[in-house]
């Protein structure tokens, strides 16, 4: 019953956050600071509590696990006189501007991962950090040329087993000089001779050449891919064994040229467990790096964790639940472990129908937007979330959508009672924010 109330209490907490939404008021507190607000701002109190958890440093979480692996690697791997070469900055805010998130970045205006649908913004200026890329541009400016990035990233996404608005990410840079590149060839350049590092302004760099930025000569590009590729296969060899099977996707990412996606054979199943490139020479010279040339890739922690620690269900790596984190509970790092379930609690499955107002239709009505609400309602009881039917009636040519909610709680049954309670309060509060008319 305790249990109940407290759940009650915060179910109308949220509801009355939610209807009054963050838009709404001319100040927002994320952390420590207020933000003014503005017709950007979508982020949520349930994503605001999500701040500050740094899973990633919790001893016993199994993404503290996977970043400690990942960072002994390239401690081991780059040295400088006994030293590690890499720096490690795994505690930068998750606040960030558009200029850090996408500006300096090289990512276009037009592009949709600026997008309200796909970013939680405090308005239009900052944002919670997408990617911990984020924060490149401002270590290289510091003089850094080798380092990791480690943290929170937030996205809006569908919900499901495998998605979550927070997940965990290592960014990492390595830069060199000509001399550090070519240290064995010292008559050989990194940069095109129509190219002046003293004047890199000057010069207008091109991608049109899938093996090189016009900038770079191809010896210097085709060398920084094979460390870059040699470094990342060194790395899922170590997290999955020698004997993996991987293969090289060419991709597309505005920050580097070329740019590859590294996939490995995983249980029956190709899985993309990173992307990479060349970072593009126009971020290095806005960040004072003229003379230099140097390589990036990003990955996520919650992917690997999942894999490897055969977890089946995201919203996992969050819970307090000692039966859940003593199983990575004073553990060798590289121990390997199988998650065992607990217990296995039962799905309350409830349907959700209804009527658009005239300003919106069943193409322009943002999904992630209700399953925003959904969360910052249910909390972490929603397991999932998916569109279920789309419908304009023949004759009225009103629209309907019907979206197919699953509760299952991680650490006890939940009574259907409880269910319907959660489910009700997200009509009331599908109908304030949307105004929409539930069928």
């Amino acid at each position: 019953m305790k249990i109940l109330l407290q759940l009650n209490r915060l179910s109308n907490t949220l509801i009355k956050n939610y209807s009054t939404a963050p838009k709404s008021l001319s100040v927002l507190r994320v952390g420590e600071k207020d933000y003014p607000t503005d017709d950007y701002t979508n982020v949520t109190p349930k994503i605001i509590s999500y701040l500050n958890r740094n899973l990633h440093l919790k001893k016993d979480n199994p993404l503290s696990l996977v970043r400690q692996r990942i960072v002994n690697y390239f401690y081991k791997s780059f040295t400088n006189r006994g030293n590690p070469l890499f720096s490690v900055y795994d505690n930068l805010p998750p606040v960030v501007t558009t200029k850090q998130n996408f500006d300096d970045l090289l990512i276009p205006e037009d592009h949709p991962s600026r997008t309200k649908s796909d970013c939680y913004y405090v308005n239009r200026s900052v944002l919670l950090r997408a990617h911990m890329t984020a924060h490149q541009t401002e270590l290289l400016r510091s003089g850094l040329d080798n380092f990791l990035m480690i943290g929170d990233v937030y996205r809006r996404d569908e919900i499901d087993s495998t998605h979550f608005p927070v997940f965990h990410q290592v960014d990492a840079v390595r830069s060199q000089l000509r001399e550090q590149l070519f240290e064995n060839h010292p008559d050989l350049n990194i940069f095109e001779p129509i190219y002046e590092p003293n004047d890199p302004n000057a010069f207008v760099n091109s991608i049109s050449d899938p093996a090189k930025q016009s900038c770079h000569t191809l010896e210097a590009s085709k060398l920084m891919e094979t460390q870059l590729k040699n470094h990342l296969i060194g790395l899922v060899k170590v997290l999955f064994g020698e004997s993996i099977q991987y293969r090289w996707v060419e991709a597309y990412f505005p920050f580097t040229h070329p740019s590859w996606e590294l996939e490995i054979y995983y249980e029956n199943n190709w899985m993309e467990v990173l992307g990479c490139g060349i970072v593009r020479h126009e971020i290095m010279v806005n960040a004072g790096s003229n003379n230099s040339i140097a390589y990036a890739f990003g990955l996520g922690l919650e992917r690997l964790a999942m894999a490897l620690y055969k977890i089946p269900d995201i919203r996992l790596m969050w819970s307090t639940d000692s039966g859940f984190l003593s199983q990575f509970q004073n553990k060798d790092v590289d121990a390997k472990i199988t998650y065992r379930p607990v217990s296995v609690y039962p799905q309350c499955k409830n349907d959700l129908s209804f009527w658009l107002p005239p300003t919106l239709t069943v193409e322009t009505f943002m999904n992630n937007d209700f399953y925003d609400l959904v969360r910052d309602i249910g909390g972490d009881v929603i397991e999932q979330v998916t569109l279920k039917d789309k419908f304009v009636h023949p004759k009225t040519k009103k629209h309907s959508l019907c979206y197919s909610i699953v509760y299952r709680h991680l650490e006890r049954t939940l009574t259907q009672a409880e269910v319907n309670k959660i489910h009700k309060e997200i009509e009331i509060a599908a109908i304030n924010a949307f105004n929409v008319v539930i069928r």
